[in-house]
């Protein structure tokens, strides 16, 4: 881990921290929530070792890259890079492939698949009709409230909740019982230490939660700018990688839009779908390994 630099690149606007390692082509890794470059960890160095420059971005809003205080500072638009993703950074690394495919030699996402844009239903009002106000997304829009309920418990304690959560269903957290609907892990797993969680909190206890929540504020608004491209498909080659406990995977719809011909109606270079059997929702830290040895064994091809 010592020999990852960390470097602060100025760039649109803000100052964003970057760390990488290694010499040859670029692999750009885009992380989620509630994470950090951090989880791309092992990567990192797995990549590096067998001939490329792998690089990993805190994400604006998040550890040690500037939190814009505008929510609209969190659309697509600003957050555009490229080549391997996970949960947001999924959802991000498809957003750059619509919008430059040509700088795009080939794309592993991981949870999230790409999801079409249906002009006819907001995204906001299609989660409330489906999974009901509880739903997690949902319960992130009003600006202050999740934050505040996230103050009430220790970081670190809240960093074990999510990243140890293993429930294949969509994920809801009622006001009435707010974070307790989140089980406290009786041990930790062997992927995650107390120093990875530590190192965690101390990056969100420093910058807050604002920032990364204020992706799920745009949503709407991604909805909003991205009717330029609907029905546009991803012209990449594609690799899509996911746990079968894995939330997204289990949410309603899913599994069939994958396995049924919809992700490759979109995605017709879509090449390979990889399920991986008894992994939950952070699968780029709990089979570190395996990932990075898909990650290679996809992009070497091109």
């Amino acid at each position: 881990m010592e020999k990852i630099e960390h470097t602060t690149v100025a760039t649109n606007g803000i100052n964003m921290h970057v760390a990488s390692i290694g010499t040859g082509p670029a692999v750009l890794f885009i992380h989620g929530f509630p994470e950090l470059w951090y989880s791309w960890r092992n990567q990192l160095l797995y990549l590096s070792s067998r001939g490329y420059r792998a690089i990993a971005p805190d994400l604006r809003g998040y550890g040690d890259t500037d939190a814009p205080p505008s929510v609209t500072s969190y659309t697509a638009l600003h957050l555009v890079v490229f080549l391997v993703g996970h949960d947001w950074g999924a959802l991000i690394a498809w957003y750059f492939c619509l919008f430059r495919p040509d700088r795009v030699k080939a794309l592993v996402n991981m949870s999230v698949p790409f999801p079409p844009r249906n002009p006819a239903v907001r995204p906001l009002n299609n989660f409330r009709a489906v999974y009901g106000d509880d739903y997690y997304i949902c319960r992130f829009q009003e600006p202050g409230e999740i934050e505040e309920e996230f103050a009430q418990i220790d970081t670190a304690r809240l960093m074990k909740k999510f990243l140890c959560l293993r429930i294949p269903k969509p994920l809801c957290i009622p006001k009435d019982t707010g974070l307790s609907t989140l089980p406290d892990p009786s041990a930790l797993p062997s992927w995650l230490s107390e120093e990875d969680v530590n190192y965690y909190a101390s990056k969100f206890n420093q910058k807050g939660f604002t920032g990364p929540v204020n992706y799920y504020r745009c949503w709407d608004l991604n909805w909003e700018l991205m009717a330029p491209w609907t029905g546009v498909q991803i012209k990449v080659p594609v690799k899509y990688i996911v746990g079968d406990q894995d939330l997204v995977y289990n949410n309603k719809g899913t599994k069939e839009y994958i396995h049924n011909g919809g992700f490759k109606k979109y995605v017709p270079y879509l090449q390979d779908v990889v399920v991986m059997e008894g992994v939950a929702h952070f699968i780029n830290q709990e089979k570190a390994e395996e990932v990075g040895a898909h990650i290679y064994e996809f992009i070497k091809k091109f």
